[in-house]
């Protein structure tokens, strides 16, 4: 089977969805930022302090291009990994894209008092949630299907996503 890719911005539920729907596919989970974590010996907000984004996203390119090699597994991307068109080029050749999405006042519940989301230890978060969103709204729309979750339980998310996938029976759910 091929990867199932969660893309959306920080707040959407990548991570949690990602787990649901791995164990729901019996394959596996990865968080692409876990993951890049674990190989660097530190935090992404560390990284980003010390080496600053470029840096980063070059990390972030290398790690999805080792994962996109391996198959059935559901990965949980960081929420600016679309900004590299050949991050979205690996994803599509390799699996399935999806973008969860959220509105942006959401978003900011999801997140508020989360001190490892760097891009938004601003003093104004949500202007900068909103500034982001708009920038990298294009890079989203890239995805294969995209899923608004702000009114979604992770279970209902999980199932939307299940009946998006290839050899799944389509169903419409409201």
């Amino acid at each position: 089977m091929k990867n199932i890719y969660l893309v959306g911005f920080m707040g959407t539920g990548k991570s949690a969805v990602g787990r649901e729907l791995a164990k729901k596919q019996k394959s596996r989970f990865i968080d692409l930022d876990e993951l890049i974590e674990l190989k660097e010996q530190r935090s992404i907000t560390d990284i980003f302090a010390r080496e600053g984004e470029a840096y980063f996203r070059r990390l972030e390119s290398r790690v999805l291009k080792e994962v996109a090699k391996e198959k059935n597994f559901v990965v949980g991307c960081g929420g600016g990994i679309v900004l590299n068109k050949n991050n979205i080029k690996t994803m599509k050749d390799t699996g399935i894209v999806i973008c969860l999405s959220a509105k942006p006042e959401v978003i900011l519940k999801r997140v508020c008092g989360c001190t490892h989301r760097p891009l938004l230890n601003v003093d104004n978060p949500k202007e900068r949630i909103g500034l982001l969103l708009k920038l990298r709204s294009p890079y989203y729309a890239l995805a294969d299907k995209t899923i608004d979750t702000s009114r979604l339980s992770i279970k209902e998310v999980t199932s939307k996503i299940l009946k998006l996938l290839p050899g799944k029976k389509k169903q419409v759910t409201r």
